[in-house]
């Protein structure tokens, strides 16, 4: 969990090449950078991706250490790139301190490509409405899903910011994650983790 607005940061391991993929890299502070440095060198993990849940600010303020660090383009949807160029005006906004990113090497994903990490797979699905650009990442091999801020604990992404729209987001979340398993975990750009089934049952605003 990084910076004052709490983005969840997680790190994707595949077990047996100890690849792993880096997931809206969020870092405010050096000593932020630093923490995420230990843990994958403490645990002996090689980056292979940079991913972006979606560009909003808070879950970009450590991207372009990252992508220095680690000597890999971001990856993230097209419709995404814009908001790269936005960082610096949002950031003045939200208490970032951090430049337009317009210059970084961005490779842009597809809803339902398919990324190799190892021998496990992550699986891109798009589901805008928060904003546009916005993934969610598919993790068969947990049962997990990583929903940015689309999705979160009984609850679902703001859409009063330029670019949302509250329609577009409750169909896409119902059928692009809600088509999952039961069982999956959902793993929240904010906030603690739920369950797909749960999801479904209980948050209010996809009934």
């Amino acid at each position: 969990m990084f910076n004052h607005y709490e983005v969840n940061c997680y790190v994707v391991v595949d077990e047996g090449s100890r690849e792993c993929a880096l997931v809206d890299p969020a870092c405010s502070s050096s000593a932020e950078d630093e923490l995420l440095g230990h843990f994958l060198a403490d645990n002996g993990l090689q980056p292979k991706y940079i991913l972006l849940t979606h560009a909003h600010v808070d879950h970009i303020a450590g991207l372009r250490q990252a992508c220095q660090a680690y000597g890999l383009p971001v990856s993230m949807h097209a419709e995404g790139r814009k908001l790269l160029c936005q960082a610096e005006a949002y950031g003045s906004l939200m208490g970032f301190a951090v430049d337009n990113m317009d210059d970084l090497d961005c490779r842009p994903l597809e809803d339902g490509q398919v990324l190799p990490l190892g021998t496990s797979s992550i699986e891109c699905r798009y589901v805008p409405g928060h904003c546009p650009g916005s993934l969610c990442f598919v993790l068969p091999d947990c049962q997990s899903v990583l929903t940015g801020d689309a999705l979160f604990h009984f609850s679902i992404g703001r859409t009063d910011l330029p670019g949302g729209d509250y329609q577009l987001l409750v169909s896409k979340i119902k059928e692009r994650i809600l088509s999952l398993p039961d069982g999956y975990t959902v793993l929240p750009g904010h906030g603690v983790a739920s369950q797909v089934g749960k999801e479904k049952k209980f948050n209010s605003f996809l009934q």
